[in-house]
Formats: C-alpha cells, sequence, structure tokens
C-alpha cells in the first residue's frame, strides 16, 4: 500500500515556511497540539513534553493570546477546532493550519463565520518527500473587536 495515500497518522508537522509567513505577522507565544521535534512556538503542549501538565493541549488552558494550532487530523480536530474558537471568543488570537474539509460540522460550526485562506496546491508536511494527499487551509480566529 502507498503511504502517501494512507492515514497511518494524524500528525502532520507544520512546514516550516508556513509557520514563518504567518509568525512574521502574529508572532505567536503558543503551539498547544505539538511535540518536541515539531514545536513552533517556544511555549507548546505535546504527549512528549518534559513536564507532564503540559501532555495534552486539548484539556488544558491556553494562557498564550497568540495561538498557532495545527492540530491532530484525526477524529479529534472537531475538538480542537472547537477549543480555538472558544479560546478566540476570549479576545485571543488563533491561526489553525487545517485540511480543507469544508463539508465537515466542525467547518461550519467553527470556521465558517472566520477568515479562510485556502492554500494553493497540496503541503509538504514535516520532511515528507510527498505532498499531502488533501488541500489544506487557513484559518484566522480572532475576537474582531481586538485591535493589533
Amino acid at each position: 500500500m502507498n503511504v502517501h495515500f494512507s492515514s497511518k497518522t494524524d500528525d502532520w508537522a507544520t512546514p516550516q515556511k508556513v509557520f514563518d509567513y504567518w509568525n512574521e505577522i502574529y508572532d505567536f507565544d503558543l503551539d498547544p497540539a505539538a511535540s518536541s521535534t515539531n514545536h513552533k512556538a517556544p511555549n507548546w503542549y505535546g504527549l512528549d513534553h518534559p513536564d507532564e501538565n503540559r501532555r495534552n493541549g486539548l484539556i488544558t488552558n491556553w494562557e498564550g493570546k497568540r495561538v498557532w494550532l495545527n492540530p491532530p487530523y484525526g477524529r479529534t480536530i472537531g475538538l480542537w477546532v472547537e477549543k480555538a474558537y472558544k479560546h478566540a471568543g476570549g479576545g485571543n488570537t488563533v491561526i489553525l493550519l487545517l485540511p480543507a474539509r469544508t463539508d465537515t460540522k466542525w467547518f461550519h460550526n467553527y470556521c465558517i463565520e472566520h477568515e479562510i485562506e485556502f492554500l494553493k496546491g497540496r503541503l509538504k508536511f514535516g520532511n515528507a518527500t510527498n505532498s499531502a494527499p488533501f488541500p489544506s487551509m487557513i484559518v484566522k480566529m480572532f475576537n474582531l473587536q481586538e485591535t493589533f
């Protein structure tokens, strides 16, 4: 079986160029769905975090005001997007890198009202040699009353 088209993982490490572009604009202070090898912000949560209180970004408080979120793309993705939506509703900024799945409940419940940029082509995540088997999008969630 060709791994390129399989879903053996839901961990798609953010391409550095994508992060760098958005970080230049927003200067992120939290990456809540990362690992010790792929976190993009100095403040991060991940299953292998040395501090066991910082191993599950989905259930902990996101103390960051400017959050970069590239969540796991598996069954829990809707929970991550919902948490981002609620965090943004508290006056915080969350920029999400997501698969462009416009037919999902999470897209219609939490993303559609925000600014969305569909990325041209297919991204190469992490150290992959092949492009992802899906298109991607950036969703910008923030309290519209907040000034930057």
